[in-house]
């Protein structure tokens, strides 16, 4: 139970290198994948709401203990807990893992600091069937309590690069014959240009900024081609995590 407390904070989370994984979806998806969940909290509830999955971790080894829904809530830092809480090792990759003979689609975050964002841009690039996610420079820790929750389980799906160098993911994703496309709302040149879109039939990575203000000139130039998801309504701008989706979906769509 200390332990588990312990990962509510980001340097113990990394010192530790494990995480809390929360609710029915998280932990199912965290089992599946084969990822080291080393214990498995419960409410008595949820043990028998989720009997399949309590069962499931058990046969693989997790350690579960009950615990009370006060307990549930502070661990779980969350208004309403589902009751199922997995305590889970990293599994982010070192980037020169990454297998680039089969990149096609990936998600640079650079210096995007909130985590439903982050973890809403992490589900979408599973859904879109992208290959990885980078969080670069200072970004938000991917095992961040909301982050995890806002992933609905594609943390565990795809390969995901944590605490790099903007300018050493750019480097490895060009080498491996991705293109850079920054998405820049200031851009001239917009997503639905007919040219764009051909273009994006090639490999792709996508390079995505910070919410309030975007990518900086010193980071668009990284960036082999700046486009703008185009307004067509009087909205000032796209949330970050839409705009994103419209551009993985882009991409997604060319290439296919």
């Amino acid at each position: 139970m200390r332990a588990a407390r312990r990962l509510t904070k980001r340097a113990l989370r990394q010192r530790e290198r494990a995480f809390l994984a929360e609710g029915p979806q998280a932990v199912s998806e965290a089992l599946a994948s084969g990822a080291r969940v080393t214990g498995l909290f419960v409410t008595a509830d949820a043990r028998t709401r989720h009997a399949g999955l309590v069962a499931a971790a058990t046969g693989a080894g997790v350690e579960v203990q009950v615990v009370s829904g006060e307990v549930m809530s502070e661990l779980a830092q969350t208004v309403t807990p589902q009751g199922l809480l997995a305590i889970c090792e990293f599994v982010d990759v070192p980037l020169d893992q990454l297998d680039n003979s089969k990149m096609r689609l990936a998600a640079i975050l650079a210096n995007v600091r909130d985590p439903g964002n982050a973890g809403t841009v992490l589900r979408t690039a599973d859904a879109a069937g992208a290959d990885a996610v980078v969080f670069a420079d200072a970004s938000v820790d991917p095992y961040n309590g909301k982050c995890v929750r806002a992933s609905a389980g594609s943390l565990f799906h795809l390969p995901v690069v944590a605490g790099v160098r903007l300018t050493d993911a750019v480097g490895a994703l060009k080498r491996a014959g991705l293109r850079i496309v920054a998405a820049d709302g200031r851009s001239g040149v917009p997503l639905d240009d007919p040219e764009t879109r051909a273009a994006l039939k090639a490999p792709t990575a996508w390079l995505f900024g910070n919410e309030a203000w975007g990518l900086p000139p010193e980071l668009l130039a990284l960036a082999d081609q700046s486009v703008a998801v185009p307004i067509y309504g009087r909205a000032e701008s796209l949330n970050l995590a839409a705009a994103a989706a419209v551009c993985l979906y882009a991409s997604a769509a060319a290439q296919r």
